[in-house]
């Protein structure tokens, strides 16, 4: 077999195909990649050879770049050979992805995380613009180990699995003192940035939400919904580092709206305490499996 006539063959193929049939230029430019990723193996001898030494491909990318087009450099064939042996790996590949979006996550080799990011962009729809944001701000990174073993064993997650640590809140401004207030502002003032790095399904509902406890009255940070998990979550935010009285104001919260706001129908209310540093102390000894700790980072 000719790999280099083949590869050319696909490649003029697809961007034929581009040009007429935009309907379903996706699927098909990630089938002719794939194509081509398999004949550059082939051509190399097999998987195990194609990890050592790449001439073959250099060669073949200074023919197609004067026959084909500039893009087809080194580089881009060294991605599309990547992602044929990626996608080998894999039962189905999302038709959510385009081929730019493999180009952000064919940078890792941690099959692992390339499989957590395919998941986040089919349920989030993200954009090319919007899955770099997610990995330059080392999202799977931030996530809880436990979490990351339950995704790679695909079992069922919970409302707080998907909360990152550090929770990133936006600034816009340089605030020498951050007090609880002017971090509430901040979160208010791009609060579906803030629900994103929550997880999934939270819808906002108020701030400083008012509550009578005896003869006195009591503000809640922030009160959200999760859809997904049909239930409310209390959002108390702390500027120093977590104590123990904290948990016991918390756990008052919960009480008061689950007793007094929501219906029958509704899930237990679950809290997020997201403090300026984590106790690991007062975290021990908090086994409430509805209050998660976390902390926070200005960015």
């Amino acid at each position: 077999m000719n790999y280099y006539n083949e590869i050319k063959k696909e490649l003029i193929d697809n961007e034929v195909y581009k040009r007429i049939k935009d309907y379903s230029k996706n699927k098909y430019e990630l089938g002719r990649y794939y194509n081509v990723g398999k004949l550059l193996v082939e051509a190399q001898g097999g998987e195990e050879r194609a990890k050592y030494g790449d001439g073959l491909i250099k060669e073949y990318s200074k023919r197609l770049i004067l026959e084909v087009g500039k893009k087809y450099n080194y580089k881009t064939l060294l991605k599309i050979r990547k992602f044929y042996l990626f996608s080998k790996k894999v039962a189905t590949m999302s038709r959510e992805l385009t081929w730019s979006h493999y180009v952000e996550l064919l940078k890792f080799d941690d099959e692992k995380i390339i499989d957590y990011y395919i998941h986040q962009v089919n349920i989030n729809n993200y954009t090319k613009r919007q899955l770099y944001d997610a990995i330059k701000s080392n999202e799977y990174e931030r996530l809880d180990e436990n979490t990351k073993l339950k995704i790679m064993k695909k079992e069922e997650s919970n409302i707080v699995d998907f909360v990152k640590n550090p929770v990133l809140i936006r600034s816009s401004g340089n605030y020498e003192i951050i007090s609880e207030k002017i971090l509430k502002k901040l979160i208010l003032e791009d609060i579906e940035f803030f629900m994103k790095e929550l997880g999934n399904g939270f819808s906002y509902i108020e701030n400083e939400y008012k509550i009578k406890i005896g003869d006195r009255y009591n503000y809640i940070d922030i009160i959200l919904f999760n859809i997904e998990f049909n239930c409310f979550v209390v959002v108390e935010l702390k500027v120093t580092e977590l104590k123990k009285e904290h948990i016991g104001q918390i756990q008052v919260y919960m009480n008061y709206i689950d007793r007094h706001v929501k219906k029958i129908n509704h899930d237990k209310t679950v809290e997020i305490i997201i403090a300026k540093k984590n106790n690991k102390f007062v975290m021990e000894y908090c086994s409430n499996n509805k209050i998660l700790r976390t902390t926070y980072k200005l960015v």
